[in-house]
């Protein structure tokens, strides 16, 4: 956190005259899984550098870059080192608070469930967690999957105890939570996961404990590209041509699944056999690439109680740019 407090105090040293420089060469990150699918058929596609020739301006090339974990792309991007990152609700409002308002979303891009999984029999419900027991998350504290489980103890066991499961949780990426399951020796039983992860896991014996659907009564986004606003003023072909690719890409998903899959599967390397993969995609709700921010608020509102953010948003516009405001989300 340390590192993010200071990254955020430099740049908002620098000012955005020093930033607003437009760009050919982006670079965008992303996490494990097929929440970021639409990501990997604007990759494979080049819809991005499509888009802004379009536009255009040509010699655009996007450099996209794998981080484990939301902290780590965050601190990337107020560093400096990448341009846009693609990762979950919570991290955009950290940034958002922290940065006065000089990070905000371009577009959402998906709002698949989130399911907590276990391998330990004794476990059925949240209720049923002790504080031996270890839930694994991408990012401890500020996580989607991390606030969700806060959430969920604020409303079992009341708003003094909203960090009731902060103690039990371990930072660890989807892929090493996964093998940690399949480790009859390993301290972590429990993960709390996203696709194809979540059922992956399933098929191999784990059972699902809650989900992110249940916990927020509703959908959540999982995965929004948001960057710092002076890149957005600097670059507003980009910033387009971003939310542009987006919608092309899922378009595709919803026309293709199967190609797109392949497309995830020649990116991310994902052993899982393609027929196996298509049987996750017709899960409940696996098919929700969303560019409307969907619950946001709700998590805003949970930040701001328990004082992770200083600033409670009026609306889901104030941490979208402008641009954005006509994706109608909540």
């Amino acid at each position: 956190m340390t590192r993010m407090v200071l990254a955020a105090a430099l740049f908002a040293s620098m000012g955005t005259a020093a930033l607003a420089q437009a760009k050919t060469d982006i670079s965008i990150t992303r996490q494990p899984g097929i929440l970021y699918l639409a990501s990997h058929v604007m990759e494979t596609q080049d819809l991005i550098e499509k888009h802004a020739a379009k536009a255009g301006l040509d010699g655009v090339t996007v450099e996209w870059r794998m981080f484990s974990g939301g902290g780590a792309q965050t601190d990337a991007l107020l560093a400096g080192q990448v341009d846009v990152v693609n990762t979950g609700t919570g991290n955009l409002l950290l940034l958002w608070d922290r940065t006065n308002g000089n990070v905000k979303g371009i577009t959402a891009s998906s709002a698949q469930p989130a399911l907590l999984v276990s391998v330990n029999p004794d476990i059925k419900s949240l209720e049923d967690f002790g504080a031996d027991d270890r839930i694994a998350v991408p990012t401890v504290g500020v996580s989607t999957q991390a606030i969700l489980l806060q959430m969920a103890a604020a409303e079992m066991f009341g708003e003094d105890q909203i960090r009731h499961f902060d103690p039990m949780t371990v930072q660890m990426g989807h892929p090493d939570a996964l093998a940690a399951l399949s480790n009859s020796q390993h301290e972590v039983r429990n993960h709390f996961s996203s696709p194809p992860f979540q059922y992956i896991a399933l098929k191999n014996g784990a059972h699902q404990v809650a989900s992110s659907r249940d916990i927020i009564g509703g959908p959540l986004t999982q995965a929004t590209f948001f960057t710092t606003v002076s890149f957005a003023d600097g670059n507003p072909v980009i910033v387009q041509a971003i939310r542009d690719a987006t919608e092309e890409a899922i378009d595709f998903i919803n026309e293709d699944i199967e190609g797109a899959l392949q497309m995830y599967k020649d990116i991310s390397g994902d052993q899982t056999p393609l027929e196996d993969l298509i049987g996750i995609m017709q899960q409940p709700h696996m098919m929700d690439f969303i560019m409307k921010p969907q619950g946001t608020m709700r998590f805003a509102e949970h930040l701001h109680k328990i004082g992770t953010l200083t600033k409670m948003p009026e609306s889901w516009t104030d941490y979208y740019l402008p641009a954005s405001a006509d994706l109608d989300g909540n």
